[in-house]
């Protein structure tokens, strides 16, 4: 018997500015997708590709652990590195393209010039993480540029950055459109994150005590906080926001946060 040829398409790695510009002069005519992540890749990091490949011709993730974020050095040095794992879940989802800049590339003024947003940023994350949300505009509008998406996918979980990147695009006359993507969450109900791999699980079990209280019904964030502070948590917000009910808390050292929809504005 004959047996017939096949072909699997191949998932370019593209490791400098000068590899990124060049795979794009390819792609005139079709729709791209970008999906920009700092790496240590679970589920809810591939829902947001699964979205991109539906929508688009190309789907291109990013993966750059981002040190202007990070308001704690300690926190960027202890961020998950786990790029051999990401690649092989990539591929296993046919990625077209993973872009794997260095620093140095990305900020070649060292850090001189970012993007300040002055009134969304003031407030929640901004308020408890300085420096974060300029540094995570500025990663992405830089990533906007470079890649030149149609689209741009990202999770409603961080809720605030997502109305800070639609406010920025905007403001910027970017000709991508932000996708917002819901949040995806492990059967015991956490939302998938990439600090969770930090829980113990004695922690874990403790953890979801903060996604059953934000979903609770008739329930102030005032109670919540209380309930919460009893239970260990060391709580930074817990608030009714944006048509959301929105909350960080720590829980031994790690950051949580989440959000659900609520009917307060």
């Amino acid at each position: 018997m004959k047996l017939t040829p096949v072909f699997f398409p191949v998932m370019n790695i593209l490791t400098s500015l000068d590899a990124l510009k060049k795979y794009r002069k390819t792609l005139s005519n079709k729709t791209i997708g970008l999906v920009p992540t700092m790496g240590h890749l679970h589920q809810g990091h591939l829902s947001l590709c699964q979205k991109s490949q539906a929508d688009n011709d190309i789907t291109i993730v990013s993966i750059f652990v981002n040190p202007a974020q990070f308001n704690q050095k300690k926190d960027f040095k202890n961020y998950p590195r786990t790029i051999d794992e990401d690649l092989k879940l990539l591929k296993t989802q046919k990625i077209d393209a993973v872009f794997l800049p260095k620093i140095k590339a990305m900020y070649p003024d060292n850090y001189q010039v970012q993007v300040e947003e002055i009134q969304l940023s003031r407030v929640l994350e901004g308020r408890f993480r300085p420096g974060h949300v300029s540094g995570m505009l500025t990663i992405v509008l830089k990533l906007l540029n470079l890649v030149q998406a149609t689209h741009a996918y990202f999770g409603e979980k961080d809720y605030q950055q997502l109305l800070l990147i639609k406010k920025m695009a905007d403001a910027f006359f970017i000709p991508c459109k932000i996708i917002p993507c819901a949040t995806l969450r492990a059967s015991d109900k956490l939302a998938l994150s990439s600090r969770n791999s930090r829980l113990t699980p004695s922690q874990r079990k403790k953890a979801l005590h903060f996604p059953r209280l934000l979903h609770q019904k008739n329930i102030s964030t005032k109670k919540i906080t209380q309930e919460l502070t009893k239970l260990g948590f060391k709580v930074d917000y817990v608030v009714d926001k944006w048509g959301r009910r929105l909350a960080a808390v720590c829980l031994d050292g790690i950051r949580l946060i989440d959000n659900v929809k609520s009917k307060v504005r």
